[in-house]
């Protein structure tokens, strides 16, 4: 038993129950709610370690209900979408999820988006409760500082709050600053497995933007080599 304890978001009640059982056979604890709404309820009251999110639900969708608990939890969120188009995607990245899996789905497929973001997240948080170690591996280029230890990231004296994710394509940014890489060398260093689709990667790097440019438009530090992939600039 892991002991994890997982949200799951879900208004068809037979897909909600079929994945409950599927969880809670792999050891996990999981918190039923029918509609985004019930689910922020639910966060208020209960530790949360993932939360599994149905993008379309009547009373507040998961888009919705993602961008207001990413306002205080940055725990893993994995979208399930019975929509295939690409800027349904796109726009559940954007806002805060961390994977996507489109329905129809097999158990094991989940299964494995789950256990992934689920030991990344908590490799994250082995880190930042480990922020008290000696000579701390700090990165900086510019304004830009990346603390390794305390996994914490300031841009021009501001603190920012980045996801797992988003820490982890920085940093292998930062640590090779200049070098560009491309988008698929970024997800398989990042995800761990090998690249299918991208486009995730662009999310990520869109919103890392939003968070350390001054102008996310006219960026100084990550920069886009057209047909190449992305580097963080030398300043």
């Amino acid at each position: 038993m892991n002991g994890d304890s997982i949200l799951l978001v879900e208004d068809d009640k037979e897909i909600r129950q079929g994945v409950e059982i599927f969880l809670r056979s792999q050891g996990y604890q999981v918190f039923q709610a029918e509609n985004g709404l019930e689910g922020l309820k639910i966060l208020e009251e209960r530790p949360i370690d993932l939360a599994i999110v149905d993008v379309m639900m009547p009373v507040m969708d998961g888009i919705t209900m993602t961008a207001k608990l990413r306002e205080k939890y940055d725990f893993p969120v994995i979208f399930l979408s019975a929509k295939t188009e690409e800027v349904d995607k796109i726009l559940g990245l954007n806002i805060g999820a961390d994977d996507y899996v489109t329905k129809p789905f097999t158990p094991m497929e989940l299964m494995a988006r789950v256990n992934s973001q689920l030991r990344r997240y908590h490799r994250f948080l082995d880190r930042l409760n480990s922020g008290q170690k000696e000579n701390p591996k700090i990165h900086q280029v510019g304004g830009l500082e990346v603390n390794e230890e305390t996994v914490e990231v300031n841009a021009d004296g501001k603190n920012v709050k980045v996801t797992p994710i988003e820490f982890k394509i920085l940093l292998l940014l930062i640590r090779n600053p200049g070098r560009v890489f491309p988008a698929e060398e970024i997800y398989e260093r990042v995800w761990n497995e090998r690249a299918i689709n991208t486009d995730t990667v662009m999310v990520h790097i869109r919103n890392l933007r939003e968070k350390i440019e001054v102008d996310p438009k006219d960026p100084k530090y990550i920069k886009v080599v057209w047909g190449v992939g992305y580097k963080l600039e030398k300043q």
